[in-house]
């Protein structure tokens, strides 16, 4: 199987695969993989796509919603991102001051002059 850009690797694959639950499918009509259907969430998700835009080898965009919604509802993505978030390193998602740009419309100003904003104007 080739791997394709935002899909999970196997290791990955290994650390989620066991907290979700089991495909269900019916006899006329199993139901698809259920790493195929991340795969095509995270596609969505990382490219910020509208969901009819899933490409078709990841089938049928209804499939990956409905999966995705259901499992939202069920509360499985919850206690996936719990799991994941043991082995988060906190360091790396702390802001600090010196490594946070200002925006270029917000420097230079000076400060106190005479017109503020939201200060009545003399006539």
């Amino acid at each position: 199987m080739m791997r394709r850009r935002y899909e999970l690797a196997d290791e990955q694959w290994e650390r989620i695969s066991g907290l979700l639950p089991p495909e269900r499918g019916r006899k006329a009509r199993p139901a698809r993989d259920n790493r195929e259907m991340v795969n095509a969430m995270i596609w969505v998700l990382r490219t910020g796509a509208p969901w009819r835009d899933l490409p078709e080898y990841y089938g049928s965009w209804n499939s990956a919603y409905t999966r995705f919604s259901r499992w939202n509802r069920a509360g499985i993505w919850g206690r996936v991102l719990k799991v994941l978030a043991k082995d988060a390193d906190p360091i790396a998602y702390m802001v600090d001051a010196t490594i946070v740009k200002v925006h270029q419309d917000a420097r230079g100003a000076q400060k106190g002059g005479a017109v503020r904003l939201g200060a009545p104007v003399a006539a």
